[in-house]
């Protein structure tokens, strides 16, 4: 079974449709996701630079708190009262440093504050001897102190008035317990599970959300491998989870930090989904008007095709060219293909009107013929029509063929064709049965008057003068029955045989008789 116009409309608008809306939807989509990537990277970005500078303030603020300090030690190094007092001072005054530590060029502690037990002990850490190396301000590597806590020193060396390096005053930062830096970084500004952790030049995490991954060196990491070289940008990447991550950096000049400012992926990209549900919800119920819209003008289109196309199907019907003339063809199309099909129809309702005129129609006198008479009789039986019956016959016309030839026959049997027809009503049937035989059926009238227009074919026939011929005469006889339920075939019988009557009483006669039943 094939598809109708009105399905396909149906099918290719919805279709277009659908299409159309998917790639708004997949557009949108991709537009608001790259949108939401673009500013969450930017975002990072800025506030790794924003916590960059935070701490290159604090460690700024921390070595001149050291400086100053330092300054103040240079001139009392032999009194052990004030140099307890300044450590104290230092550690207490603000909340920068966990503890600080004074000791010697040898690395014999002179004072800690708070007590870290190590009074009078000689430090071998790896910040201690970088610091008495080094013999400048200086900010450590993380290293693990004796205390086994992994942190990093701010130092600054004590030189005497001489400028002998005699001393250095260290304040230690807390890498995996509450510091300072733990409290600037451990909490995200946006709180949206986005976080912050610092690395220093070796790749090594210094500070991290997670305490146990502090002191941990990550390698393959983007950010970090741009940062470390003292790059700021943002970049996605996949961290050493495995978690797509959204990553700013920037580096905290004068150290070889690195602040790394990141956010799951997932987490940034979370709202799309809802905000793709809420443009579709946003957008159905123009979508389902649109789609009424669609049906109706798909039935609006497609319903004059279709009953153009239900009339040619049914295109034998005698109603067909009506309902083809009652389509309303309001668009170009329709309207010519109705203009053609109902020419089409006319022209093959002419053709086939002549045909059956052509079959029903005696050749050479353009009469009825006996296929035209059985069709009336049918007719006129089936609506109990009264019927009367006019037999005739042209007298001697053997001796016409046989003086003159049979065309002047067929010449005489033409011309009295037309005076039959003359003399007969438009709704008679005139028929030629064969030879010179002809027969009258005349529908609802009375005896008197179908014998009357029998007497009348007969003087006119008479009077009439025919070429080559000249005069002949035909002898008529009339059968009428007495009701419209009388026999036809009976009926054409009596006027055979009233014509027979006719002819045996001397010819150029009427006889006439009517039917008892």
């Amino acid at each position: 079974m094939k598809i109708d116009l009105r399905r396909l409309i149906l099918l290719l608008a919805l279709t277009s449709l659908l299409l159309t809306l998917t790639n708004a939807l997949f557009a949108s989509f991709r537009v608001q996701k790259a949108s939401l990537i673009e500013g969450t990277l930017e975002v990072n970005h800025a506030y790794a630079t924003k916590i960059a500078a935070s701490v290159e303030e604090l460690l700024s603020s921390a070595q001149r708190q050291l400086q100053y300090s330092a300054t103040m030690l240079s001139t009392r190094l032999q009194d052990p009262n004030f140099v307890e007092a300044e450590a104290r001072r230092v550690q207490q005054q603000t909340d920068t440093f966990n503890s600080v530590v004074i000791a010697d060029e040898t690395g014999l502690v002179l004072a800690t504050d708070p007590n870290l037990g190590l009074l009078g002990q000689t430090l071998s850490s790896e910040g201690s001897i970088l610091a008495r190396q080094v013999r400048a301000p200086l900010i450590s590597p993380p290293f693990v102190s004796q205390t086994g806590r992994l942190l990093i020193t701010v130092s600054h060396p004590i030189f005497d008035n001489s400028h002998v390096y005699r001393e250095y005053i260290s304040g230690t930062i807390y890498l995996q317990e509450a510091s300072i830096l733990s409290h600037m970084l451990g909490k995200h500004f946006h709180k949206d599970g986005s976080y912050v952790y610092v690395v220093d030049s070796s790749k090594r995490l210094i500070s991290h959300p997670d305490a146990e991954r502090v002191g941990d060196v990550v390698e393959n990491n983007p950010a970090i491998n741009n940062v470390v070289t003292g790059s700021s940008g943002a970049t996605e990447l996949t961290n050493s989870q495995h978690v797509r991550m959204l990553a700013g950096y920037a580096p905290v000049p004068g150290t070889g930090w690195g602040i790394v400012s990141q956010r799951p992926q997932a987490i940034t990209l979370a709202p799309l989904n809802e905000l793709i549900t809420q443009v579709l919800l946003d957008a159905l119920p123009m979508t389902i008007f649109i789609v009424l819209i669609i049906i109706w003008s798909a039935r609006l289109i497609s319903k004059p095709l279709r009953r153009l196309a239900e009339s040619a199907a049914a295109i034998d019907r005698p109603e067909t060219a009506r309902d083809i003339e009652n389509i309303r063809a309001w668009y170009f199309e329709t309207a010519h293909l109705k203009k053609a099909l109902h020419t089409g129809v006319m022209l093959m309702y002419g053709k086939l009107s002549k045909a059956n005129t052509a079959a029903e129609t005696d050749s050479l006198t353009g009469l009825s013929n006996r296929r035209a008479y059985d069709t009336a009789v049918k007719r006129w039986k089936n609506d109990k029509t009264s019927v009367a019956v006019i037999a005739v016959d042209i007298d001697h016309f053997k001796r016409v063929n046989d003086t003159y030839g049979h065309d002047v026959g067929d010449v005489v049997l033409k011309r009295l064709a037309l005076l039959m027809k003359s003399c007969s009503r438009r709704e008679d049937l005139v028929c030629r049965m064969g030879g010179e035989e002809f027969l009258i059926l005349v529908p609802d009238a009375e005896l008197d008057a179908v014998s009357e227009m029998a007497e009348r074919l007969r003087k006119t026939v008479e009077r009439h003068v025919f070429e080559h011929v000249g005069h002949i005469t035909i002898s008529l006889g009339v059968a009428m029955g007495s009701s419209a339920d009388s026999d036809i075939a009976e009926l054409i019988k009596l006027a055979d045989k009233m014509l027979y009557l006719a002819k045996n009483n001397g010819r150029n006669r009427v006889e006439t008789s009517q039917h008892p039943s």
